[in-house]
C-alpha cells in the first residue's frame, strides 16, 4: 500500500470512530495490524454498545457517512440481522461493532496480540503529524525544483541586461537619423511653400490681367447686339412702308374701275 493510500485509509477509519463516540459507543479502539499477520486489512475499528439497537444504529450511520463524505461503501456487511456483532468489511479496514457482553466473550483485542491498540484521540495525532510531515515533504521539494530554476534564470537575466542596454541605444541612434532627416526636409520645405507662394502670385496677377480684358469682351458683345437689334427694327419699318405702299397701289385701280361704271349707266 502507498503511503497517501495508507493516510486516505486513516481518514476513513477516524470518520468511522468519529462517529463511534458521537452514537455514544464503548471502549472504541482501533488496532493498527502487523503487516505480515494482517492480511488483507491494515485496521480494526472495534466499539461496544449496550443493546443491539444502538449497534445497528452506530453500523447505519458508519455506512452512511463513509457513503455521503468519500463515496465508499463496504465490501460485505454481517450480523445486522441480530445486532450483537455486526461486521462491515472496506477491505482495507474492517469496523466490528459488539454488544458488550458478546465483545468479552470473543476478547478480540487478545486474539490480534501483534496489533498496536490506539484510542481515537491517539489515532488523531498521528494522523495529524503524518499530514505535517507530508506537506513539509512537499514544500521541500518544491523549493528543491525552484533552485534549479532561479540558478538558470540568473545567466538568462545576465544575458537580458546587455540587451536591454543596447536597445536605449539603438533607439537614441534611430532618434538622432530622425532628427537629421527632419533638418534635411525643412529647406525642401521652404523651398517648395515659397514656389507655391510665387506660383500663387503670378496667378493672381494673370487672373487681374484677364479682368479688363473680359469685361471689354462683354462691351462688345453689347454693341453687337444693340447693332443687329437696330437693324432688325430698320428691316421692320421698311416692310410695313412696302407693304402700306402695296395696299394703296391697290385701292387707286378700284376706285378707277367704280367710275368708269358710274359714267357707263348714266349714257
Amino acid at each position: 500500500m502507498t503511503t497517501d493510500t495508507k493516510q486516505q485509509t486513516r481518514i476513513l477509519v477516524q470518520t468511522a470512530a468519529a462517529v463511534c463516540i458521537d452514537k455514544k459507543g464503548e471502549e472504541t479502539r482501533i488496532l493498527e495490524l502487523d503487516p505480515i499477520d494482517s492480511g488483507l486489512s491494515d485496521f480494526f475499528l472495534v466499539t461496544s454498545a449496550s443493546n443491539d439497537r444502538q449497534a445497528i444504529a452506530i453500523a447505519d450511520e458508519i455506512d452512511h457517512r463513509l457513503k455521503k463524505d468519500f463515496g465508499v461503501f463496504p465490501n460485505s456487511v454481517e450480523g445486522r440481522r441480530k445486532g450483537d456483532w455486526i461486521l462491515l468489511d472496506y477491505v482495507d479496514f474492517v469496523v466490528h461493532v459488539f454488544l458488550t457482553e458478546r465483545r468479552a466473550f470473543y476478547d478480540i483485542e487478545r486474539l490480534r496480540k501483534s496489533a498496536r491498540p490506539l484510542t481515537p484521540a491517539e489515532f488523531d495525532a498521528e494522523l495529524k503529524a503524518a499530514l505535517a510531515e507530508k506537506t513539509v515533504a512537499a514544500r521541500k521539494k518544491a523549493t528543491a525544483k525552484a533552485k534549479p530554476a532561479a540558478a538558470k534564470a540568473k545567466p538568462a537575466a545576465a544575458k537580458a541586461a546587455p540587451a536591454a542596454k543596447k536597445a536605449p541605444a539603438k533607439k537614441a541612434v534611430a532618434k538622432k537619423v530622425v532628427a537629421k532627416k527632419t533638418g534635411a526636409d525643412k529647406p525642401a520645405a521652404t523651398k517648395v511653400a515659397k514656389k507655391s507662394a510665387s506660383a500663387g502670385k503670378t496667378a493672381a496677377v494673370k487672373t487681374s490681367a484677364k479682368k479688363p480684358v473680359a469685361k471689354k469682351a462683354t462691351a462688345k458683345k453689347a454693341v453687337v447686339k444693340k447693332t443687329v437689334a437696330k437693324k432688325v427694327v430698320a428691316k421692320k419699318a421698311v416692310a410695313k412702308k412696302a407693304s402700306a405702299k402695296k395696299a394703296a397701289a391697290k385701292k387707286v385701280p378700284a376706285k378707277k374701275t367704280a367710275s368708269k361704271k358710274r359714267t357707263g349707266k348714266k349714257s
